[in-house]
């Protein structure tokens, strides 16, 4: 007889197991729902803020500086090349010298 009791308690603790991991699982799904909610919300009030802020994204701000760069790059080499240009339109130093003495003469 202790083994008909023993078992019939044996089903029922494990149908309470089974409802109690229902249970849990069922706590864990809406707890991932409740975070899931949290983080879409805290996301939007920071997008929001951003934007009051009047910030830019760091994408932009990448890409901005990339053109940046480019600019500062093309600056350079264009004083190179002026400074190029410049050298080869001046006289030497004689003629500039002869050149003076013309100017203080006149």
């Amino acid at each position: 007889m202790s083994e008909s009791s023993g078992g019939g308690s044996g089903r029922k603790r494990g149908g309470l197991f089974d409802d109690l991991a229902g249970m849990a699982g069922g706590a864990f799904s809406a707890l991932a729902g409740v975070r899931n909610e949290a983080e879409a919300m805290a996301r939007s009030q920071a997008d929001q803020m951003i934007q009051r802020l009047d910030l830019v994204k760091r994408e932009e701000f990448d890409a901005v500086m990339e053109v940046a760069r480019r600019a500062r790059e093309q600056v350079e080499a264009l004083a190179a090349r002026v400074a190029a240009l410049e050298a080869r339109l001046e006289p030497p130093a004689a003629a500039e010298a002869v050149q003076e003495g013309i100017d203080d003469g006149a």
